[in-house]
């Protein structure tokens, strides 16, 4: 995330920019923040994960999304821009236009040096008050590893770290798993 920001704006404000716009910003309670570009490793990650999830879906209904989709928050001050996220059933919209989802089952985020520490804390904070996500990944593009947080209760969630090429992680509420083999797969580190 930029540290440059701009002045106030509304949700609404912020929407009507933000579709027009040729690169993508985030919002954070009345400011846009623009958002860097992404590493050649950060995409191949973040590609391994849309195809396997993709894969592991068909013919269910649940859907995975790239990161050209926003997220709102319930408090409408904040949107952002997930690196993956899985709708199941029927995805809600913030408006007509269908560019902002509001009830994600699976965020991913795939973090970066400067968006490690936002990734895990508030982003992650403003995350949890999406009722309907169960589960947030946390993906390395650094080393192998993931951490995941699964949603136990309202305000409860539990930490899973997974190491290593040969081990893999269950995402209990889309009903998939992941081996990182295939995560990290044409990823040399």
């Amino acid at each position: 995330m930029s540290t440059q920001p701009k002045t106030y704006l509304t949700p609404e404000e912020y929407l009507t920019i933000e579709r027009q716009a040729a690169y993508k910003s985030e919002y954070i309670d009345g400011v846009m923040y623009a958002m860097s570009g992404a590493s050649f490793r950060h995409n191949v990650v973040v590609a391994n994960l849309i195809t396997e999830l993709v894969q592991q879906l068909r013919g269910r209904p649940c859907r995975a999304l790239p990161s050209d989709i926003k997220v709102r928050m319930p408090d409408s001050r904040k949107f952002f821009y997930p690196d993956v996220s899985v709708v199941c059933g029927d995805p809600q919209f913030y408006d007509e236009r269908t560019d902002v989802i509001l009830n994600p089952t699976l965020i991913v985020e795939v973090l970066s040096e400067s968006t490690a520490g936002f990734d895990r804390g508030e982003k992650f904070q403003a995350y949890q008050q999406l009722n309907s996500l169960q589960d947030y990944l946390l993906v390395s593009q650094d080393k192998i590893f993931i951490e995941q947080f699964v949603r136990q209760e309202r305000e409860r969630w539990t930490y899973i770290a997974t190491v290593g090429l040969e081990s893999s992680l269950t995402l209990p509420s889309i009903e998939c798993s992941l081996s990182l083999k295939t995560v990290y797969d044409k990823i040399d580190l």
